[in-house]
């Protein structure tokens, strides 16, 4: 009797706290992790004085067959209160392209898409060479409809040769 305890606490009881850590992520799944900023000088990129992050922004993960440019997969996903998104993918998505793309910012004073930083290319398919089976799309950014008053010094210190003119002009 007591070898089969100790036969059950040795073999079987690791073997259930391993398939309980494991959590939902199967071989064949793919997480997409991003995140979502305000950037509230209108640089078209983040720095740690002119952005923050959204929380409550909508973002959707659309993937499009690469000859028909036919949508073949879609979802949607909401950042958490540090601006993160999150997809889970359980499907190989080999011969499509995969966007994640902005849809709404939950913040009415930066609500404003920012072009360039809109959408960002995933690969989501196991034979690319990438181990992990997280993917991580580009931050995507909204901005907001009148720049910040201090964003000129900002400006100066990240465009030092620009001329006057160019930085009135960008403000």
């Amino acid at each position: 009797m007591a070898k089969l305890v100790m036969l059950l606490v040795l073999c079987i009881l690791p073997a259930i706290a391993v398939a309980a850590r494991r959590g939902s992520i199967g071989k064949n799944t793919m997480v997409v992790e991003g995140r979502t900023y305000c950037d509230t000088c209108k640089f078209g990129f983040e720095t740690p004085e002119s952005s923050y992050f959204i929380p409550g922004a909508t973002v959707k993960l659309v993937c499009k067959h690469r000859q028909t440019m036919e949508e073949v997969y879609s979802d949607v996903a909401v950042s958490d209160k540090k601006g993160n998104y999150k997809f889970v993918v359980h499907d190989d998505h080999k011969d499509e392209m995969c966007d994640v793309m902005l849809v709404k910012s939950s913040d009415k004073s930066c609500a404003k898409i920012s072009v360039g930083r809109e959408q960002s290319r995933v690969i989501l398919n196991h034979y690319s060479g990438i181990a992990s089976q997280i993917r991580h799309a580009n931050n995507m950014g909204f901005e907001k409809d009148v720049s910040d008053i201090f964003c000129s010094a900002l400006f100066q210190k990240y465009m030092v040769n620009e001329d006057e003119d160019d930085i009135k002009n960008h403000l």
